[in-house]
């Protein structure tokens, strides 16, 4: 089977509603998870189900997220696997950007064509979930599709953030509009409670059915809706309003854990659910463990420090005193002593700091990596390689729903503290 299904991952636009983690790095190479980046959860979920010959098409500042993968993701030669990428290049046939997702496909159309590929599948670079994509497969085949999209059963409120379907009782997709603004257009793509619930899914009150960013094609089906005329940009605004009329397009009921942490609020939510009693994501479980690249770091060292819920990364160093509550702390995270978090990512660092540099940093008042003696931190995200001074707060005191300053972006009301950051002794944000 999984010479049979070749894997493209989307690697993403320049994720403007993640800025500023997305200042330095493209949206799937944003850690998450304490010592993951998102483009792990679409990886492992194709090596878990047998899919291993992966394309990750990127664009925007892709230098972090071609690292990671090349240090992370190596087959043994006689399985035939892969994970490449495919860097947005100027051709022949192309010079531009990519101007959508069905343009990026397209532009990249010559390695399916090389490929004795049956199907494709297309997956976004931005989510967290788990799934079986045999299962989905075999709703393909077992349909007859020439499409295949996973869709997610969302509540009405939800619905201007998603493409949505309506079908007919055999599951097969019989309209689709992108991102309903208007309740009279949303109307005719209600689906039943019954219609749901007999294919075992609890309605609660989602009685709409969101397009999840999941996609399987048929190989010539897929040749053909990327040629036909007017030439496609994007997959949700045209080629699936088009092809329904073409092609036979099918759906797969998803109703496990998903989320799209393209925002900072939505972002933030995620990581701090890890750190619940029963976390609605488990990044490693029995039906298939998310991979990583590995750092051969030492085990952390929290020297009478008090935790409450919190997801403790490789590599970390916790000062006395320090108070961490519901804190998701990234690999190689250093917190001096007295420090209180609440509520907070910490992303960590990519290296430490040597005796010499500590010994400098302090002759000429500057912080190391990491988070000063005496600081209270809450509701933040404080990115990579920040270097936080001591008995500095980071509260938004002034209650900032949007806003920039020096050193730091609130969004949603969350502070973030951006990628290498430098923020001295007693600052108050």
């Amino acid at each position: 089977m999984q010479r049979d299904v070749l894997s493209l991952i989307l690697g993403g636009g320049r994720g403007t509603r993640l800025y500023p983690l997305t200042m330095l790095r493209s949206k799937p190479a944003v850690p998450i998870g304490g010592k993951y980046r998102i483009i792990d959860i679409p990886i492992s979920n194709c090596i878990n189900s047998g899919c291993n010959r992966i394309y990750v098409l990127t664009q925007y500042l892709s230098v972090s997220l071609h690292r990671h993968i090349s240090n992370t993701y190596k087959f043994d030669p006689f399985s035939r696997g892969f994970v490449e990428i495919l860097a947005a290049q100027q051709t022949n046939e192309a010079s531009d950007w990519y101007q959508g997702t069905a343009d990026a496909v397209r532009q990249n159309v010559r390695y399916i064509h090389e490929d004795p590929c049956r199907d494709v599948l297309i997956l976004s670079g931005d989510q967290l979930y788990r799934m079986d994509f045999q299962r989905l497969i075999a709703t393909h085949h077992d349909s007859g599709a020439d499409v295949t999209i996973a869709v997610l059963p969302v509540a009405a409120e939800q619905t201007p953030a998603f493409g949505i379907v309506k079908l007919d009782d055999a599951g097969r997709v019989t309209g689709f509009i992108e991102k309903p603004k208007q309740a009279a257009l949303l109307e005719p793509y209600h689906t039943p409670t019954p219609w749901i619930e007999a294919r075992g899914i609890r309605a609660q009150n989602r009685n709409y059915l969101a397009s999840m960013g999941i996609y399987l094609f048929s190989r010539e089906a897929l040749f053909h809706l990327l040629n036909s005329a007017p030439l496609a940009a994007d997959f949700g605004h045209e080629i699936f309003p088009r092809s329904i009329h073409s092609h036979k397009v099918q759906a797969y009921l998803f109703d496990g854990y998903w989320e799209d942490v393209g925002t900072v609020k939505s972002y933030h939510e995620a990581n701090l659910a890890l750190c619940h009693d029963s976390p609605p994501f488990d990044f490693h479980h029995p039906d298939g463990v998310i991979y990583t690249r590995m750092r051969y770091l030492p085990a952390s060292r929290i020297n009478a420090a008090r935790l409450d819920h919190a997801v403790v990364s490789d590599g970390c160093v916790i000062g006395a005193g320090s108070t961490i509550e519901h804190c998701v702390l990234g690999v190689r995270t250093q917190i001096g002593v007295n420090v209180r978090l609440s509520n907070s990512v910490i992303i960590g660092a990519d290296r430490y700091n040597t005796a010499a540099e500590k010994e400098d940093n302090e002759r000429r008042g500057l912080p190391s990596y990491g988070i000063g003696a005496g600081s209270v931190i809450a509701n933040a995200i404080i990115d990579k390689d920040a270097r936080i001074g001591a008995n500095v707060r980071i509260i938004n005191q002034d209650k900032v729903a949007d806003g920039e300053g020096k050193n730091f972006v609130i969004r949603d009301g969350i502070v973030v503290i951006p990628k290498a950051a430098v923020l001295l002794d007693g600052t108050v944000i």
